[in-house]
């Protein structure tokens, strides 16, 4: 999210002042007004300011003459994806982030952000990658450049651009160096806690390791993806089905040269079809877990994330699927990564 500063005007502050700081923010123009403990009072544009100029109010006026008393806020972590859908059909187009007391913590800016998902997010970058050698003898996989920045900084720059802030990096194989490059995320405004395996624990044991989670869904990735998946259309899917778990899966097409015969059980032709298209879903390394399953993956011990589907589903509780209609690709391969480096020039990620 942008910083609050620029967007925050005090109550005793003059009307001059609030335009000279309007004028800076341009497109962004619109100011919210607090006490010296930062408390929301009220908006303020440069409509506000000439309706009140055309009332008879002037420069010597406080603002407080001048605000919109009820400006819409949301407060941190409930974020309503619908509520927030409803602001940007409305045109609001930044919002401010309030704690439980009304102080002002933060800024929602639907311009440069989809929107605002509750969730911790965790990604997988600890692996050799000795498919690619020799581009991973010293460099970690999620470092490998995709046109002009590394394979994971897409995965992190979307996430953040749906307003998640804390985000672990599971590392191990040159993990020192995803290190260096992030170090705690406050270049980009986030939180980036590092989660180191002493032994290889799978594709999601290593979240145990994870010192604390600060929302009730973790997202969980392969850092070695490209994709445009849209993470908001995907965890509002997941919280409205009520699942404990939904697993993003991508199309795989079989198609047949041949006719193929459909039988019973007793070799009797029921139909033909000629050449044949077959689709199925294959599972494209994006989940995202309720907190509480957590308790289903043993400590110390390598544990996929095959592994917990299969605990969830033994215990009767609910897995959802969720299709990315748009771009995917898992770098694995030399083949992959040319591939990667020509799609990076078209899409908009």
């Amino acid at each position: 999210m942008d910083s609050i500063q620029k967007h925050i005007i005090r109550q005793n502050q003059s009307v001059r002042e609030a335009l000279i700081s309007l004028d800076k923010l341009a497109s962004d123009a619109i100011l919210f007004v607090a006490d010296e403990e930062l408390k929301l009072i009220g908006s303020l544009t440069d409509g506000d300011l000439r309706r009140g100029f055309i009332k008879g109010l002037g420069f010597e006026d406080s603002i407080l003459e001048f605000i919109q008393s009820h400006p819409k806020f949301i407060y941190e972590n409930e974020y309503d994806p619908n509520k927030l859908e409803s602001f940007k059909k409305n045109n609001l187009k930044i919002i401010p982030i309030l704690d439980k007391a009304g102080k002002i913590i933060d800024i929602l800016n639907f311009r440069t952000k989809a929107t605002i998902i509750p969730a911790d997010a965790v990604l997988m970058a600890g692996g050799e990658g000795k498919r690619l050698r020799p581009l991973t003898e010293n460099t970690p996989k999620p470092l490998l450049k995709v046109g002009d920045k590394p394979i994971i900084e897409y995965n992190i720059d979307r996430l953040i651009n749906v307003g998640i802030k804390n985000i672990h990096l599971s590392i191990n194989y040159l993990g020192d160096q995803l290190v260096e490059y992030f170090k705690d995320g406050e270049d980009k405004n986030i939180h980036i806690n590092y989660i180191r395996e002493d032994i290889p624990l799978g594709t999601i044991g290593s979240v145990l390791l994870a010192k604390e989670f600060e929302n009730e869904d973790i997202i969980v990735m392969n850092s070695d993806l490209l994709t445009n998946i849209d993470f908001a259309d995907f965890f509002k899917t997941y919280k409205e089905s009520g699942a404990d778990m939904a697993v993003a899966a991508t199309s795989y097409h079989v198609d047949v040269p041949y006719a193929v015969l459909e039988t019973d059980d007793f070799q009797k032709v029921k139909s033909l079809k000629e050449k044949p298209r077959y689709t199925y879903f294959s599972n494209a390394g994006i989940y995202i877990i309720n907190k509480k399953l957590l308790n289903l993956i043993p400590h110390n011990k390598a544990f996929d994330t095959t592994d917990l589907m299969d605990k969830v589903i033994e215990l009767d509780n609910k897995i959802i699927t969720y299709p990315i209609n748009g771009y995917w690709l898992d770098i694995g391969k030399h083949e992959d990564f040319k591939k990667a480096q020509n799609d990076i020039k078209h899409l908009k990620l």
